[in-house]
């Protein structure tokens, strides 16, 4: 086996030119292979994270209220205490489509009212004041919490927020508290991001929008394994106030980000398949090159065979042979690969690494490919009868 590999080595080193075009389409094939397959993975492991940072354990509930059915906060509220095995916060959900002021400055920001549990939701921690408190939403009090951006925008700082008053219309509100800020890069620290944004009490809300019912509610699963009985759970409870499913809808975010993922592989193997197929013809094009081979070295396996070689000793150095040419375009074709992913990256504005599953299996594939289109050749040497192998010229 060491003498069969010295002997292919040797082999390739003599026919530089020729092993190198053998190999470009190795290098291309697990190229490909590794660049489109890690560039989709990292792309949708960032669409998936900013996904799950909306809370994976998360399930929107909407409702249409009629005349003759509606769903109260009070009745959610109560579902939710008579199942807490399986819900942890709750909070209605109303959105607020009025402009946000502060003097002469006014910004388009997300209003909305939320319970006291919203910020338990979203998990995020308080850079200065206080949250919104049960008291607030009984007591109707006029205050908000305000992201990180929207009081730098608002009063040039978010250590000057707490304690001055905001306007959401033509109604006035106190600030009571700042949330940390959530972007890390400057580039997401911008209007419309994560942390602009105006929390105030779901009551308030309710009154600013002239409303008495509400249509959304948000509510979180203790535990995501158990998504579907959650859902099943809230469908049950809904359809005995409604009497209609069309009346209403749940949808649990990590249902859908199951859903993303099975997507995200779909897509993953469509793409590697069509990078193989660069594999597959460079594999045939080993074979070519393989015969080529054998043709020109037709006395040399005469010589070797008239001196007592085995059919099984030619026919593993013509394999390895074709073995060691593929092995070393996919180890070229990793390297350049895994440069290639991450440049593409960095000029998608995304952080992508090789992904290893892809690097092992385009490698894998080479050495496959080569042991496989290099056993037809390979047959075909070990077949060849002394004598008129001797006779070729």
């Amino acid at each position: 086996m060491l003498q069969s590999f010295k002997m292919a080595i040797r082999s390739i080193l003599g026919n530089k030119m020729r092993s190198f075009l053998t190999m470009l389409g190795i290098i291309i094939g697990v190229a490909a292979v590794i660049i489109l397959v890690s560039i989709v993975n990292s792309y949708m492991s960032t669409v998936i994270e900013s996904f799950a940072s909306m809370g994976v354990n998360q399930i929107n509930i909407s409702v249409t209220n009629t005349a003759s059915r509606s769903l109260s906060e009070d009745e959610m509220y109560e579902f939710r205490d008579e199942n807490t095995d399986l819900f942890e916060y709750l909070t209605p959900n109303v959105s607020v489509m009025m402009p946000l002021k502060n003097g002469n400055d006014i910004m388009s920001s997300s209003v909305r009212g939320y319970s006291e549990d919203y910020m338990g939701i979203k998990d995020y921690e308080l850079y200065a004041g206080r949250n919104i408190a049960y008291s607030d939403i009984v007591g109707r009090q006029k205050v908000a919490v305000i992201g990180y951006y929207t009081a730098t925008e608002l009063f040039g700082s978010p250590d000057y927020a707490v304690g001055d008053r905001i306007k959401v219309g033509n109604t006035s509100l106190k600030v009571i508290g700042v949330i940390e800020r959530q972007a890390e890069d400057d580039d997401d620290f911008d209007e419309g991001g994560t942390d602009d944004f105006v929390w105030i009490p779901y009551s308030v809300a309710m009154s600013m929008n002239g409303s008495s019912q509400i249509s959304s509610y948000i509510i979180t699963s203790r535990d995501t394994d158990h998504a579907d009985e959650c859902t099943e759970a809230l469908e049950t409870m809904l359809f005995q106030i409604f009497r209609d499913d069309d009346l209403y809808t749940v949808s649990a975010n990590s249902e859908l980000l199951d859903e993303l993922n099975s997507q995200i592989a779909m897509m993953s193997a469509m793409l590697g398949g069509i990078a193989g197929i660069s594999l597959l013809v460079a594999g045939v094009g080993v074979m070519n090159i393989m015969l080529v081979s054998v043709t020109e070295r037709t006395r040399e396996i005469g010589i070797r065979k008239a001196l007592g070689a085995k059919r099984s000793v030619i026919m593993q150095q013509f394999v390895m042979e074709a073995a060691v040419t593929s092995s070393i375009g996919g180890v070229i074709g990793i390297v350049l690969g895994s440069l290639a992913t991450g440049a593409i990256g960095t000029a998608m504005g995304i952080e992508a690494t090789p992904t290893p599953a892809a690097v092992a299996v385009s490698f894998g594939v080479s050495v496959g490919i080569g042991l496989f289109f290099g056993y037809m050749p390979a047959s075909r040497a070990a077949k060849l009868n002394p004598i008129d192998a001797l006779r070729s010229e």
